[in-house]
């Protein structure tokens, strides 16, 4: 009986090819803008009431090297009372991505859910320093599903291409 060498050398099965398997790295993240405003202070803090939140949450991906990516999480939260701010807070955190190998039809799956995913937390976290920071109880922003509205986005896209009798176009990944 003859054996294969193994190029392993280390008695074991043969190491697959992982050379064309798909990697993501992730190689920085950053503050790329952060802003707290509190127009009415300190007249705000007499007039102690729950103010009504609206936040926005809002994802951007753009290429900027081969295999290398950039995603940008924003966030804006405005708090009001009638019709005063009592505080405003936005902020864009990013992460550069290396992606390798992966399929073009994961990709933009990879880039709006997963990195936006891994960098929530230090967004989280931002938001809840600066309006602690200004003075008032931090804002600690639900966990948000970024597959569900990853799914739902692209349901509406081929809901409208199918309503204009075509297609949905892909999204251009390198804008």
């Amino acid at each position: 009986m003859s054996e294969t060498p193994n190029p392993s050398g280390n008695g074991g099965p043969a190491a697959p090819d992982n050379a064309n398997a798909p990697s993501f790295l992730v190689l920085a993240q950053y503050l790329k803008d952060l802003s707290f405003e509190s127009p009415h202070a300190p007249a705000v803090f007499q007039n102690v009431k729950s103010p009504k939140m609206d936040v926005n949450v809002d994802v951007n991906a753009r290429n900027f090297a081969p295999d290398q990516y950039e995603v940008e999480l924003s966030v804006s939260a405005k708090a009001k009372n009638e019709n005063d701010a009592v505080f405003i807070v936005e902020a864009s955190y990013a992460g550069a991505f290396e992606i390798k190998n992966m399929p073009r039809e994961q990709l933009e799956g990879v880039m709006l859910v997963e990195c936006p995913r891994l960098l929530f937390p230090f967004m989280r976290q931002i938001i809840a320093d600066a309006t602690r920071n200004g003075n008032f109880p931090p804002l600690m922003l639900e966990p948000i599903d970024f597959m569900a509205i990853f799914l739902a986005n692209k349901q509406r896209q081929q809901q409208a291409g199918a309503d204009n009798g075509a297609a949905a176009a892909p999204v251009d990944q390198n804008a």
